[in-house]
């Protein structure tokens, strides 16, 4: 299994970008994905993580109600909307997937190589 991260960039503050991570070697199908997210000097974090059919999702507080994760099975392909960016959302971004379902990182057993992700203020 192989994961693809692409669509980070350079924003300004209260700006929007969509990542998107595609798989390959597999089918999506019974994968649950997640995205997670490093800063400079501080360890990775969980930032939203859904179910292989979507149906459930969870979000770190920081990011509730500002970004969305999404799948699209047709595609292989997994999304992290991000709207209203901060400053404090800077870092590369880092897609998942797992067998199970979880939001710790020892859970996934495939990463994609990051994306990064820069916000002005």
């Amino acid at each position: 299994v192989q994961l693809q991260a692409s669509g980070g960039g350079l924003v300004q503050a209260g700006g929007s970008l969509r990542l998107s991570c595609a798989l390959s070697g597999r089918t999506i199908s019974g994968y649950n994905l997640a995205w997670f997210r490093q800063a400079p000097g501080k360890e990775r974090e969980f930032v939203a993580a859904c179910t292989w059919n979507g149906g459930r999702t969870r979000y770190a507080d920081s990011v509730k109600g500002r970004f969305t994760i999404s799948r699209n099975s047709a595609r292989d392909t997994v999304y992290l909307q991000m709207n209203s960016l901060k400053p404090d959302d800077a870092a590369v971004y880092y897609c998942a997937a797992a067998a199970g379902y979880g939001t710790a990182l020892g859970d996934f057993d495939y990463w994609g190589q990051g994306t990064q992700v820069t916000v002005s203020s």
